[in-house]
C-alpha cells in the first residue's frame, strides 16, 4: 500500500550550522547550532548528546524554564547554556 501525504510544505534552504563542544562547571555541552531564515532570526540548536532540539531567540533565554525543558537539563546546566547562547547571540 502506497502512502499518501498532505505537505504543509516541502522547502529546501542554504543553512550555516556551527558544531561547538565545550564543558562548564556542570557539565558538557555537544552543539549543533544552524542559523536559517525559516525561524525570523532564531536559531535551531540540537543538543547531540540527547537528540533534543529548540528554536531558541533572545526571548527564549529570558523565558523562565525554557532551556531546562528543552534540553531536559537542570537549573545549573541551563543557566551554563545560557551563558555561552549569551556569547554567540
Amino acid at each position: 500500500m502506497e502512502a499518501e501525504f498532505f505537505y504543509l510544505y516541502d522547502d529546501t534552504e542554504d543553512t550555516k550550522t556551527r558544531f561547538v563542544s565545550f564543558s562548564g562547571d556542570e557539565g558538557r555541552y555537544d552543539l549543533a547550532i544552524t542559523i536559517t531564515d525559516r525561524f525570523y532570526g532564531k536559531k535551531l540548536v540540537i543538543n547531540l548528546q540527547n537528540n533534543r532540539a529548540a528554536i531558541i531567540g533572545e526571548d527564549d533565554l529570558n523565558e523562565e524554564g525554557y532551556l531546562e525543558y528543552a534540553f531536559g537539563v537542570s537549573e545549573k546546566e541551563a543557566e551554563e547554556l545560557k551563558h555561552f547562547f549569551n556569547t554567540i547571540a
